[in-house]
């Protein structure tokens, strides 16, 4: 199996288009602190696919050199998206997948049934058929778009290699498949509880949010065995700054922040 990182922002990338904060600001100074949306790309023996589909997706499988099409002109590699939620940030990649012949989506049944309109949207011009992966329910936030009942299995975490890895770019409590897994790449959305609040992008906290801050999760997962990732970094979380303080908190702990391009030896 071979992963490699392809993009590490929360919704809007770094930079987003609107906002003018010191992390999107930084980065259009900077281009090297830009971040695409969290997603991941995965070679399995029955095929490659990208985990979430991101507005993104087509940057994405450029930069991912075994994902680019060829030697036919109609011939990818890409089989499929596997989906851990049914944001927008996470699917409206879909859309811009319809160039395929043929496309096969991961995800649990509740995310599919939020996804009915795409289908609908996408059946003129591709194949599409729907499957189960190997997804850990971790939470019951679903997107405010989505007028679909309560479900435990509207967030999840994906594993792979049997559990081996288990990616959860969101993720509002912690699995207890994370202690078993030799490689994690977990939330890492807000440094702290208040960041939304302080930098006046919600009233809610982050745990209100959905997502488990930094400072919540990092004791716990310097402890575990194997490689540690920080992914589906905001544009207002200050490890999108290199120089940020931060970054040397996680270092001492062992915690990597993953960055866009980043392949995953296993």
């Amino acid at each position: 199996m071979r992963l490699q990182v392809l993009g590490t922002a929360a919704g809007g990338g770094v930079p987003q288009w609107n906002c003018a904060c010191p992390g999107c600001s930084g980065a259009r100074a900077h281009p090297g602190r830009r971040r695409r949306h969290a997603s991941l790309a995965v070679q399995q023996d029955d095929g490659c696919y990208v985990v979430n589909a991101t507005p993104d997706i087509a940057d994405q499988i450029e930069a991912c050199a075994w994902l680019r099409p060829g030697p036919g002109p109609r011939e990818s590699p890409l089989k499929g998206v596997i989906l851990t939620d049914a944001e927008l940030d996470h699917t409206i990649g879909l859309l811009r997948l319809r160039e395929a012949d043929e496309l096969e989506v991961r995800c649990t049944p509740v995310v599919r049934q939020a996804l009915r309109p795409f289908a609908d949207i996408l059946r003129p011009y591709l194949r599409l058929s729907w499957a189960d992966a190997d997804l850990i329910p971790i939470s019951a936030k679903r997107p405010r778009y989505a007028g679909s009942p309560e479900a435990p299995d509207w967030v999840s975490a994906l594993r792979l290699m049997g559990g081996a890895v288990v990616y959860a770019p969101a993720m509002g409590v912690w699995p207890d498949e994370l202690d078993e897994a030799e490689c994690v790449i977990i939330d890492g959305t807000f440094w702290d509880d208040e960041e939304p609040r302080r930098t006046g992008i919600s009233e809610k906290t982050a745990t209100q949010m959905g997502h488990l801050p930094i400072e919540a999760t990092m004791e716990r997962l310097s402890r575990l065995p194997g490689r540690r990732l920080y992914t589906h970094l905001n544009n207002t979380n200050p490890l999108v700054d290199p120089a940020a303080e931060q970054h040397k908190v996680l270092a001492e702990l062992g915690i990597e922040v993953a960055a866009d391009g980043m392949v995953i030896d296993l």
